[in-house]
């Protein structure tokens, strides 16, 4: 059976098979298989060293997206840059490795800009400075931006956004987190706000900020949606780029990537939607 996959750990609440499925049943592909495999940076080795011909795509996510680069026999450029594969693509042999969350982040920057009517930001700040900071950056680079602030607790280490940057051509400010004068300072400052943050790590920092109206935030957390950030910005009179198009437009690019084929966009985010709102009533039942 032909079949594609999302790999990580932990992996059996991912939203990726939701929305794969949702785009092969728009395109008319029948038969295939969308997976949820548990894969850590001890077992990706053996499995990716398995993979064979019925296999047509992986969604990589963490915390495999630097793991897997190694197993590879190509990278596309921009995942080089950004140092984080996202998405593998077999084909006749050869295991490609691409980055499509560069282009969900630009692409829901985009969307929420254009619903609400204003310009495209021309400053940001990156909250965190890891896989998806890295990914970050290469989307404000996509939208004009070149020189941004990143806070961080610790900017070293594996997947680093500060390394990221220097193969990007990019410049970045670094601003400990701990300094919350200058974090706060740095937010002020910008027309975007990208929080790449895990859920309520950036809650005591969203009480002390002061929103403009108009200033964009993508919170990168979906699940709950509700985020303290978000909260703040839409008392403020923000823009909320939607952590749900980050996601959908990656995995878009991902179905791209697999099929060859283009998906209808609102079939995935309407599936999507339908989930978190299934999910959503579940918790509250039980």
């Amino acid at each position: 059976m032909t079949w594609a996959a999302v790999i990580g750990s932990p992996i059996e609440h991912s939203l990726s098979p939701v929305i794969h499925r949702a785009a092969w049943a728009q395109l008319g592909i029948d038969g295939w298989e969308y997976r949820r495999l548990e894969q850590d940076g001890a077992s990706l080795p053996g499995f990716i060293g398995g993979l064979g011909d019925d296999c047509v795509g992986l969604s990589v996510t963490m915390p495999c997206k630097q793991a897997v680069m190694p197993l590879l026999d190509a990278i596309d450029p921009l995942a080089s840059a950004v140092g984080a594969v996202n998405t593998v693509v077999p084909s006749s042999g050869v295991l490609a490795g691409f980055n499509t969350d560069v282009a969900g982040i630009a692409s829901a920057v985009r969307r929420a800009c254009s619903l609400a009517q204003r310009p495209l930001p021309a400053s940001a700040l990156i909250l965190g400075a890891r896989a998806t900071a890295s990914s970050a950056l290469a989307a404000l680079g996509e939208l004009g931006i070149t020189t941004s602030t990143v806070a961080a607790r610790r900017f070293g280490g594996p997947g680093s956004a500060v390394a990221a940057a220097s193969r990007l051509g990019v410049t970045i400010e670094q601003v400990l987190w701990s300094n919350v004068e200058a974090v706060l300072q740095a937010a002020r400052a910008v027309d975007l706000i990208v929080s790449t943050l895990p859920a309520g790590v950036a809650d005591p920092l969203a009480q002390c900020l002061d929103v403009r109206d108009g200033q964009v935030l993508l919170d990168v957390v979906y699940s709950p949606r509700n985020t303290a950030l978000r909260s703040v910005f839409e008392a403020g009179g923000g823009i909320i780029a939607e952590g749900t198009d980050m996601l959908v437009y990656q995995a878009g690019a991902q179905v791209q990537l697999m099929t060859g084929r283009s998906p209808d966009i609102d079939v995935m985010r309407t599936a999507l939607e339908e989930e978190l709102e299934r999910r959503s009533r579940e918790g509250a039942a039980s």
